[in-house]
């Protein structure tokens, strides 16, 4: 069964994405220190491809993996058999978000470990640590989302930070007027052919329908950490170039407590700022 760590990828590669997201995380891989070659997503690479773990363990990033080890090592093996391969980094972030690649099935689960890392490695560009975590902070912390959850409390915990992603996500698509009955549908047709059960589908429909609702979105909110991811998800949920949306991330940030400073290296991964 699919948990909302899958479903966030689901709705982004349903339809969910602003047409700006693909662009918008090839400039978080490329400028905030989490390229594919270096920082902490290139430390997750590096370890699996050092062969301490395999595939199977790598968690929430799933997919992902192994077609960034196909572009590290340059292989004409991965080239010829990864669509990705060849693309690069645009080809990754098209992919997660719905751009048509074949592969970009076996990216559903990446998002949150994407989501996870960029937000540790802002906090990390502050040189602070999220108020309120427990999120770790040495140089070589690969964040929950990023890795497999290792006991009960870690899978609970993830999935609790993944539905909370999923809400500030739809909320934030809400910002400027509502999900009109097209989208919903489209995201609904798209959800039924990645797979997800009905349970996931009733979640997605009621929050949809629901209206917006910031106030029960900052109050599931427990800390910064979260708070950062959240606020993340949403810069790729919207374009932000409506007076309303930019009223919205600015009181999800001031209500959650979030930097200032954070919410400005945010901006800048993803080209914003």
């Amino acid at each position: 069964m699919a948990g909302f760590g899958d479903l966030i990828g689901m709705v982004l590669q349903g339809g969910l994405a602003a047409k700006s997201a693909p662009g918008r995380l090839e400039n978080a891989l490329n400028r905030s220190g989490l390229g594919l070659s270096e920082g902490m997503l290139g430390q997750i690479l590096g370890g699996l491809a050092g062969g301490s773990q395999s595939s199977q363990s790598a968690g929430m990033l799933g997919g992902l993996m192994d077609m960034a080890k196909d572009m590290l090592a340059g292989g004409s093996q991965g080239a010829s058999q990864n669509p990705l391969a060849s693309g690069g980094l645009g080809a990754l972030a098209g992919a997660l978000f719905g751009g048509g690649s074949r592969s970009g099935g076996a990216l559903k689960g990446a998002a949150i470990g994407i989501i996870a890392s960029l937000a540790m490695q802002a906090f990390k560009n502050m040189n602070r640590k999220p108020q309120g975590s427990s999120m770790g902070f040495m140089e070589n912390d690969i964040p929950l989302g990023a890795r497999p959850p290792q006991n009960p409390h870690e899978e609970q915990e993830l999935e609790n930070t993944s539905a909370i992603i999923l809400k500030a996500m739809i909320n934030a698509a809400k910002a400027d007027g509502h999900i009109d009955q097209q989208e919903m549908e489209k995201l609904l047709g798209k959800l039924k052919e990645s797979g997800a059960d009905p349970e996931m589908q009733q979640f997605v429909i009621q929050e949809m329908q629901k209206p917006l609702d910031l106030d029960e979105l900052v109050q599931d909110i427990p800390n910064e950490a979260v708070a950062a991811q959240a606020y993340l998800a949403a810069l790729f949920t919207i374009e932000v170039d409506t007076e309303a949306e930019r009223q919205f991330l600015n009181e999800l940030a001031s209500r959650t407590g979030l930097d200032q400073g954070v919410v400005s290296q945010l901006h800048q991964m993803v080209g914003l700022a």
